[in-house]
């Protein structure tokens, strides 16, 4: 009979990557980049902070790579919304796309993450690089893909914003008159 210890595969170091930067999606999202360790990431992944170190050789290479995972994470939300579209109409995919993205951003984890990484790039020019080209993919990705204008896909991005404040802070389940103003249309999860 094999023994099942033998059999265990074990990870290899792309795969702990991986489960490096999914941990790391939240650590950062509960404390931001400026408030998380590399231990509070080792700890949640149940590593050890030299393992980390041997994947991301500082916290801010590991903080642009979760930023980058989670612009990877968006492109593929978008991607799947263009997907399901109604029709090829730029404003239909744009719809479509903006639906996927407002059942992503359901998951707080991804929300946060992406609101600290707006605040960290504000001071950090590594941060503030990653962020830069993660946007500039996905406002080429939403060109290519709906063919709307460029008035229109500044809108989408506009209205996504606009979402991460409504959805951050709940005021779609506040009944006053600046909290309807600000998510009367918006889709929410």
């Amino acid at each position: 009979m094999p023994n099942p210890v033998s059999q265990r595969q074990l990870s290899t170091a792309e795969e702990r990557r991986r489960t490096v930067l999914t941990t790391a999606v939240s650590a950062f999202a509960d404390r931001g980049y400026f408030g998380t360790t590399t231990t509070d990431v080792a700890q949640r992944a149940g590593i050890s902070q030299a393992y980390v170190y041997r994947l991301f050789p500082d916290k801010e290479t590991l903080f642009v790579a979760v930023s980058e995972h989670c612009f990877a994470r968006i492109r593929e939300s978008l991607g799947d919304g263009a997907a399901a579209a109604k029709s090829t109409a730029p404003q239909d995919v744009l719809d479509a796309m903006g639906d996927a993205y407002a059942r992503l951003i359901a998951d707080r984890d991804l929300l946060l993450l992406q609101l600290h990484a707006q605040c960290a790039a504000a001071s950090e020019p590594a941060v503030r690089e990653a962020v830069r080209a993660g946007y500039a993919r996905l406002v080429e990705y939403v060109r290519g893909v709906s063919g709307a204008a460029d008035a229109d896909i500044q809108r989408f991005f506009a209205v996504g914003t606009l979402c991460h404040l409504v959805v951050a802070t709940d005021s779609h389940e506040v009944d006053a008159p600046w909290a309807r103003t600000l998510s009367d249309g918006l889709r929410h999860y």
